[in-house]
């Protein structure tokens, strides 16, 4: 019995460490992803995500990265060809941003997707991950 009650005390925090970690709001993600995007997209698409007319589209008030799918790939291979965000034309190259965990990618998309008038469901990493492959 004893033996039992010393395995709970080793486990139980432990099980909750695990379930603690795994466990992510969208408001923590964001939080993290402000200084992804501010690190690796604010100087493309500006610090307020408004773009530059013509060369960079914005990510601020758009449903362009409202697809998850779609936002995940970007990051990960890059954007090439013309794209029309917010009924204007834009056909500068988005180069990938590999260097950038499936946390990170994960954490910068959940912040651009839910900033600046974009309202979106999280993204999680294992979604990342899985397009990553």
């Amino acid at each position: 019995m004893i033996k039992i009650i010393s395995l709970l005390f080793v486990l139980f925090p432990a099980t909750s460490w695990i379930l603690s970690t795994q466990e992510d709001t969208l408001p923590e993600s964001i939080k993290r992803g402000e200084s992804v995007y501010q690190a690796n997209c604010a100087s493309c698409h500006m610090p307020e995500g408004e773009g530059i007319e013509s060369v960079f589209p914005p990510v601020a008030k758009t449903d362009y990265v409202k697809n998850a799918k779609r936002a995940i790939g970007i990051l990960l291979v890059g954007q090439e060809g013309e794209i029309s965000v917010n009924g204007k034309t834009y056909n500068t190259p988005m180069a990938a941003l590999p260097q950038l965990t499936d946390q990170e990618v994960a954490d910068v998309l959940n912040f651009v997707r839910n900033s600046w008038g974009n309202k979106n469901p999280i993204i999680k990493a294992a979604q990342v991950k899985a397009e990553r492959k």
